[in-house]
């Protein structure tokens, strides 16, 4: 893996979090314009599977289309199946022999790299993402700067999990403490961050040691096609990296159920996420270790605003949240408590600050774009259907048509929704929220917490004693204390949720790359 210098030549300095891109500026939007031309120009390609280096086709396929014009094809992309499981098996086992002994300084600073092929890049990434999963600018240009993020820090944590020390050196004794790496991955990531999250769980991997067998999200192979484009520039080993898109039902499975597969990191749904914990758990014939995975699954994320909240600061964070990249995150807001002595007034100014959300074509950059696919769209409007017997629908309600030919549903707002109904505990993943009437504070935490879920939530309150309760009784993984709840940072907010929400994995923060280690304890004597 050649370098202009030496890995130990080149100073690290500290972390730094991507600057976001001000799209108030006309010459950042006409940046971005070019680089949506640019990618148009590619958009209809087909791209191989890459396994060991080399590039595969099959005789099925997986036609990635433009959410916002289902008419328009992003990508084909080769499927991977049964027939695939052996081969990328093979070929990340092998390049693992070698990776695994790369030094640490020579793993971080191909994380380095990548970030710079990336930062380099960053409009044209972001681009393909606003063709491929209707992003607008700056839903994609968070996801790019995020994914920057995890090759900067993940590059960092390396180097200093490397220097490592046991807490005791005993007398006439060296003492050790290794961190090495697992082995093969299988790398699942979901649609919705298809930059970050992608890159981030297989930037982790490779860091540490391991190899991987990535299986993007059929709805987002294109993104993740790139990424590995930028990972062989950056100079990544045959092997160590397979991109491998396929059905989760036989080739996702089969990787799952492998003996040799010794991790599974995923980020998706609850139901998917509790299938391959249950698989991974059954030991096949020839297993010699306990499968890990780390699992990041769904929310039910609610935001608390009490009586003497900031009002308008609430509005604004609350329609963040839940309508930011058409309420497809994770940590959107999906449930809003308000204390009844303001709940009204509340709701009224809220419908005049969501009706001014846009819709329409992401390549124009409006406010909201079309959801994933036709499925989603059809489930988030059952759900609009059980809201409105279940509640008042304050606005939206619809699929827009008006936006153009593909999945739009406009932002809706559904007030006197009881507790415990399918829309207050149902995870939607859509442009859908509900809201819920508290008599006090206390009984807003009681309704939050009244989940199977446990990912992100917020409280917007202007009396310490009330936050300060919040700290204690909010039972997240990711509290936030008047702000909205999505937007975790690297570093500031190390991201993962309690419950059913996952293993509370902890993304961008200090403990994240023991997920993909072992430690090794080495003790010497001193002769």
């Amino acid at each position: 893996m050649a370098t202009a210098q030496a890995p130990e030549a080149i100073a690290v300095g500290p972390f730094r979090n991507e600057p976001a891109t001000d799209f108030s500026k006309p010459e950042n939007v006409q940046a971005m314009r070019t680089a949506i031309e640019k990618v148009r120009a590619h958009l209809g390609r087909e791209y191989p599977l890459i396994i060991g280096g080399k590039k595969i086709t099959t005789q099925d396929k997986i036609r990635s289309i433009n959410p916002a014009k289902p008419t328009e094809l992003v990508g084909l992309f080769q499927k991977a199946g049964k027939e695939e499981v052996e081969p990328a098996m093979k070929a990340a086992l092998k390049a693992f022999e070698k990776w695994s002994r790369t030094p640490v300084e020579e793993r971080a600073h191909l994380l380095f790299r990548v970030g710079d092929i990336i930062r380099r890049r960053k409009h044209e990434f972001s681009a393909w993402m606003i063709f491929e999963v209707s992003k607008n600018y700056a839903e994609a240009d968070a996801d790019i700067a995020e994914l920057i993020d995890f090759c900067e820090f993940y590059g960092r944590e390396a180097l200093r999990l490397a220097k490592a020390e046991p807490p005791v050196q005993l007398p006439g004794e060296r003492d050790h403490l290794w961190y090495i790496p697992l082995g093969v991955g299988v790398v699942i990531p979901p649609w919705n961050f298809p930059g970050a999250i992608m890159g981030g769980m297989t930037l982790a991997s490779i860091v540490c040691g391991n190899t991987v067998i990535l299986k993007p999200s059929s709805d987002s192979p294109a993104i993740a096609q790139k990424f590995v484009e930028a990972l062989i520039e950056a100079g990544m080993p045959e092997g160590v990296v397979n991109f491998c898109p396929g059905a989760g039902a036989s080739f996702g499975d089969a990787l799952v159920a492998h003996p040799k597969t010794r991790y599974i990191a995923f980020t998706g749904s609850r139901e998917v996420g509790l299938r391959i914990n249950h698989v991974a758990a059954q030991t096949a014939a020839g297993q010699i270790w306990i499968k890990r995975t780390v699992l990041e699954m769904g929310g039910k994320d609610a935001i608390i605003v009490d009586a003497d909240g900031n009002i308008d600061a609430a509005v604004e964070g609350v329609a963040a949240s839940a309508f930011g990249f058409q309420g497809q995150k994770c940590s959107a807001c999906s449930r809003l408590i308000l204390d009844e002595k303001i709940y009204d007034s509340f709701i009224d100014k809220l419908k005049a600050r969501v009706e001014k959300i846009t819709l329409g074509d992401p390549t124009q950059n409006p406010g909201m774009a079309a959801v994933i696919n036709e499925a989603s769209m059809k489930s988030i409007l059952d759900y609009i259907e059980h809201g409105r017997r279940d509640g008042r629908l304050i606005t939206g309600g619809r699929r827009d048509t008006k936006a153009g030919e593909g999945y739009f549903i406009q932002p809706t707002v559904i007030a006197d929704i009881p507790a415990k109904s399918k829309l207050e505990q149902e995870e939607i993943f859509g442009p859908v929220l509900a809201v819920i009437k508290s008599r006090n504070f206390e009984h807003a935490l009681e309704i939050a917490n009244d989940t199977e879920f446990g990912l992100t939530g917020a409280v917007y309150s202007g009396s310490q004693e009330k936050l300060e309760k919040a700290k204690r009784e909010f039972h997240v993984g990711n509290l936030y204390l008047n702000r909205k709840c999505t937007g975790a940072m690297v570093g500031a907010h190390p991201f993962g949720g309690f419950n059913m929400s996952g293993t509370d994995s902890k993304a961008g923060g200090p403990d994240y790359l023991y997920l993909f280690t072992q430690a090794k304890s080495i003790g010497e004597k001193l002769t």
